[in-house]
């Protein structure tokens, strides 16, 4: 079990050594860390939560043109390449197929414990601290205005006008991340949840003070 994961860590590890700092190499290394930190605490295949934590990101639609089925494909044909078993490959495959916020906005029609922990540590990445520095990274990658007060927040009901959406950066809190602790699968992500929604909501509340002046 260990070859594989160092096997998938070392290839993730290369693939991603140029990709955007919200979605390299480190997003993955957190998400990973977020997994082993869940499953002390929830019942789950290891060895498919792991692997799955590590190959979420090989290839994010939204910086491939938006295909959905690279990512899964390509963890696929590596895990293959290194002999793990195709029960295995398939389950993780699946995994990143719907692990998603936006794919939560689709008709869903998987589920497992294995990608509720794997989901959960993936949500965990984008609040908090962390979440609030890869939000304004990204924005900044598509030149986002920081915030516009004219331009509302708009809650997203289907894939497609969140995936083309190109809302201030600050709009993005109230479409996804502060949603994100009430989406939480297990108690372990809920209870972590807790406090980063929290610091959000400060870091917000700062944010407005400052943009007026005060």
């Amino acid at each position: 079990m260990q070859i594989y994961i160092e096997q998938t860590a070392d290839f993730v590890r290369q693939r991603l050594a140029n990709a955007e700092a919200g979605h390299d190499w480190w997003h993955i290394f957190r998400v990973w860390n977020n997994v082993k930190t869940l499953l002390q605490h929830t019942q789950a295949d290891r060895l498919t939560c792991e692997l799955a934590a590590l190959l979420h990101d090989i290839a994010d639609s939204k910086f491939h043109g938006g295909d959905e089925t690279l990512g899964p494909r390509i963890a696929g044909e590596f895990l293959k390449s290194i002999e793990v078993d195709v029960p295995v490959v398939n389950h993780v495959q699946d995994i990143i197929a719907n692990l998603s916020y936006k794919a939560g906005l689709g008709r869903v029609t998987f589920h497992s414990k294995e990608l509720e922990i794997v989901q959960d540590a993936d949500r965990l990445d984008a609040i908090g601290a962390i979440g609030i520095a890869r939000a304004f990274h990204y924005g900044g990658f598509k030149n986002r205005t920081l915030y516009d007060p004219a331009i509302k927040p708009t809650i997203h009901q289907d894939k497609e006008t969140y995936k083309n959406s190109t809302a201030p950066t600050i709009n993005h809190f109230y479409e996804k991340l502060l949603l994100l602790k009430d989406k939480m699968n297990t108690d372990a992500a809920k209870r972590i949840a807790q406090e980063r929604h929290q610091f959000m909501q400060q870091y917000l509340e700062q944010f407005y003070r400052e943009w007026e002046g005060n």
